[in-house]
């Protein structure tokens, strides 16, 4: 019997997820307050990545388990891939992004080290998203086999008076 070790990475993926969505909003609030001003775009993408994780993965989970009939033909099964990398995607921005943005600034105190955190948690999250893809893919598009099946040879069949 093959156990199905996605369900406790998609647990994973949603623990990291609210994890830092209360950081950055920490960070955002602090800085709306403290400055005056909106907080910085790249701590407002690591806001929306988490709650675009965790709408995408109520499609990524509910979908293979209530409605398996869908979720089996190859155009949603490439929309789940579709889903999955758009959200390993935002992941890979947002902690780059942010990682960039503290590494330039004069930055100490508290909501430093929070924001620090959540660049740490999120570059974690994006390798848990990271490993989910490449299995998706596998999954999706086979071990090679039907890959690009307009890619091979035509089968062509000859017929003599034809």
């Amino acid at each position: 019997m093959a156990v199905n070790w996605i369900l406790p990475v998609r647990a994973l993926q949603t623990v990291l997820s609210i994890v830092v969505l209360g950081l950055m909003a920490y960070v955002s609030s602090w800085w709306t307050s403290h400055w005056r001003q909106l907080s910085p775009a790249e701590v407002n993408w690591l806001v929306f990545a988490p709650v675009w994780t965790l709408v995408a993965l109520i499609a990524l989970v509910a979908l293979p388990w209530k409605m398996p009939q869908y979720t089996n033909s190859k155009v949603s099964s490439m929309a789940l891939f579709a889903l999955e990398a758009l959200t390993m995607v935002h992941w890979l921005a947002g902690f780059i992004a942010l990682a960039v943005f503290l590494s330039d600034r004069i930055c100490f105190g508290t909501v430093c080290q929070v924001a620090k955190a959540g660049t740490v948690i999120a570059a974690f999250q994006w390798v848990t998203w990271t490993v989910t893809l490449v299995f998706a893919g596998v999954r999706v598009f086979g071990r090679g086999q039907n890959v690009a099946p307009m890619l091979k040879e035509p089968k062509v069949e000859m017929h003599q008076g034809v």
